[in-house]
């Protein structure tokens, strides 16, 4: 009889040759427990997504209810469903009054193709603008957006009329004009390696949109839902977007994500061609009501509140001589390291003992910490003692070098 590990390998697509393969069999709180028992902190949410920590009671008594009185019932925008227009009313309270309709869909990347769609719709234009070393998603207008040509090629042709500029860079923003229909940006730069916005940038690239009559689309996937200290990290820089990209921690672990944006912007679905955008999945009552129980927890239990002191309470534990910057906004945090070969020794001797980080897609010397938003002072000094205890190996693998 094959074991578990055999038919994983045999049977379930494989995204590389290294997966991590741990064998889930339980979790809760902050924790994931493999098959033989063993206890790891999980200090990578499942990339952001499980910031209330996982089976939180609140969001699984949501589940459960809602499943027993209805799952799917017609694709999405034909059937009034209370989840559907619970949830949507409920995050309109907690955003701009301009973001007043929601957009539903089941992951991030389906929300950058609706919103890469609605931006040309919208404006009756063609050009697309996103940032280098960003990543919007895995589908090929989503992948048109990734600047990394070496990666693409294997995909070509993508979707033509896609242009690059670098974050930061105010200089790169003249390349906004009037031909381009929406520049599409992450208020943090997440797979870059945490790379947070300088001297008013986001700011900047409002101006510039304002200017060209240019939709300027946020995608907060993952920094949305307290992740950086704020509900949405547009509100703690202080820059309003024409649409909004939500996903990940939405759902408490349920798939569901989204695009806001104003009635007047998302209306232009509706003729012209009619059903100018579909979904079937989108906004499964089931996913809405787990959406709805994660928000009203993160609000009525105060939660976002303390991420800004969890965080200086991290980057104050980790000091060690591998660890070269800590870059951070609330828990989206990196961790650069003085040498990139330390990486893949911290990374693998942090799960030996215990303790789940990942890895970034643009940075090759740095690894991700994202923990659940719910972790307590205990639990950051617990998991940060094992994350030291794993550069001390790290550097003891090269001491001798």
């Amino acid at each position: 009889m094959p074991s578990l590990r055999q038919l994983f390998l045999s049977h379930v697509a494989q995204t590389s040759n290294l997966p991590m393969m741990l064998e889930v069999d339980r979790a809760e709180g902050i924790f994931i427990y493999d098959t033989s028992g063993k206890k790891y902190y999980d200090m990578n949410s499942g990339i952001s997504v499980s910031s209330l920590g996982h089976c939180h009671p609140k969001v699984s008594q949501a589940v459960k209810d809602q499943v027993d009185k209805y799952a799917h019932t017609m694709v999405y925008g034909e059937h009034i469903q209370n989840p559907q227009v619970a949830y949507a009313s409920l995050l309109a309270a907690h955003i701009d009054p301009s973001l007043d309709s929601l957009y539903y869909v089941m992951s991030g990347t389906e929300a950058t193709e609706g919103a890469m769609k609605l931006a040309k719709r919208h404006t009756g234009r063609t050009e697309i603008i996103a940032c280098a070393n960003a990543y919007h998603g895995s589908t090929q207008g989503a992948e048109s957006l990734r600047s990394d040509e070496d990666y693409k090629r294997a995909f070509y042709p993508l979707l033509p009329d896609i242009n690059h500029i670098e974050f930061n860079n105010k200089a790169d923003l003249d390349q906004i004009t009037t031909k381009t229909a929406g520049v599409i940006l992450e208020p943090v730069q997440a797979e870059a390696g945490v790379l947070v916005p300088q001297d008013d940038y986001l700011k900047a690239v409002r101006k510039r949109c304002d200017e060209t009559g240019t939709l300027m689309i946020l995608d907060e996937i993952q920094t949305g839902f307290g992740r950086t200290g704020s509900l949405f990290a547009y509100q703690k820089y202080e820059v309003l977007p024409d649409i909004l990209l939500v996903g990940k921690a939405m759902g408490g672990g349920m798939p569901i994500a989204g695009f806001v944006a104003s009635k007047e912007i998302t209306s232009s679905f509706v003729s012209n061609p009619v059903l100018g955008h579909i979904t079937t999945f989108g906004g499964h009552p089931v996913c809405c009501a787990a959406a709805k129980a994660t928000l009203e927890t993160l609000i009525g239990d105060d939660i976002v509140s303390s991420v800004l002191e969890k965080e200086q309470l991290i980057k104050s534990l980790l000091v060690h001589p591998v660890i070269k910057e800590v870059r951070s906004s609330g828990l989206m945090m990196a961790v650069e390291l003085t040498k990139r070969k330390y990486l893949k020794h911290v990374v693998g001797k942090c799960l030996e003992i215990g303790l789940i980080v990942d890895w970034f897609l643009f940075n090759n010397r740095s690894f991700r910490l994202a923990p659940p938003l719910i972790i307590t002072e205990d639990e950051i000094r617990e998991a940060c003692e094992i994350l030291l205890e794993a550069m001390d190996y790290a550097q003891g693998k090269y001491s001798k070098t």
